[in-house]
């Protein structure tokens, strides 16, 4: 898979995990994408930071608004009975536990369900943005990103960079798999068949606990 497809595939596999009514915050970049494969007939309420609950799949070319735009300053599209307000009020949503999961893409993960996703030390820092806070107030945590960048590890015994949250990552879905962080440690519990068990542990710094029930991954 390229990367495109590689995006992709993660994307759909997290929008498997959607169940109708739920309250979602999509980070920026990768996870983005799973707005574009809600599964038919469930009503997913997708909440953007910058102030919008209802946001919908990106739009067609020549069909944007400048008016609707994701976190990450994406075109979006708003759904019938979609909301606008401000910050305050996006972030009480928030802050308060009214968001059932949130998908952001990580620098680092780690076995202690650590969570690295805000800066590198020494580089340009955009800013933390509502990572912190969706981190800690959303009911389920869930990181989408590649397994590997560069052929070096991203899920580690322990993250090295800056933290964004200690203990709040619930699952890792990569093109490699979908691992759950539990009180044992990291289980992987889907498998790519494009893959064998020895790839994604050599692609995985931290130890990896086989699941009894492992199953293919699918999309």
């Amino acid at each position: 898979m390229d990367k495109n497809q590689i995006k992709e595939f993660i994307a759909k596999r997290v929008a498997k995990e959607l169940k109708d009514g739920d309250v979602v915050n999509l980070g920026i970049g990768l996870p983005t994408l799973v707005a574009n494969y809600v599964p038919e007939g469930t009503n997913v309420f997708f909440q953007s930071e910058n102030g919008f609950v209802g946001l919908g799949p990106a739009p067609k070319e020549g069909q944007e608004d400048p008016y609707i735009v994701n976190a990450g300053g994406q075109p979006a599209s708003i759904i019938p009975g979609g909301m606008f307000f401000d910050s305050a009020t996006s972030f009480g949503i928030i802050r308060g536990g009214h968001v059932d999961f949130t998908v952001l893409g990580a620098l680092q993960v780690d076995g202690e369900g650590n969570l690295a996703n805000w800066m590198i030390p020494g580089k340009m820092v955009p800013g933390m943005g509502g990572a912190m806070d969706l981190v800690v107030g959303a009911k389920k945590v869930i990181v989408a990103m590649e397994h590997t960048v560069k052929g070096n590890h991203k899920i580690l015994k322990k993250c090295n960079l800056p933290l964004t949250a200690a203990g709040e990552v619930d699952m890792i879905i990569t093109e490699m798999g979908v691992i759950e962080v539990t009180d044992k440690g990291l289980v992987l519990k889907e498998i790519n068949p494009e893959f064998t068990i020895e790839d994604v542990k050599n692609a995985t710094e931290a130890e990896l606990i086989i699941a009894e029930d492992l199953v293919k991954m699918e999309i």
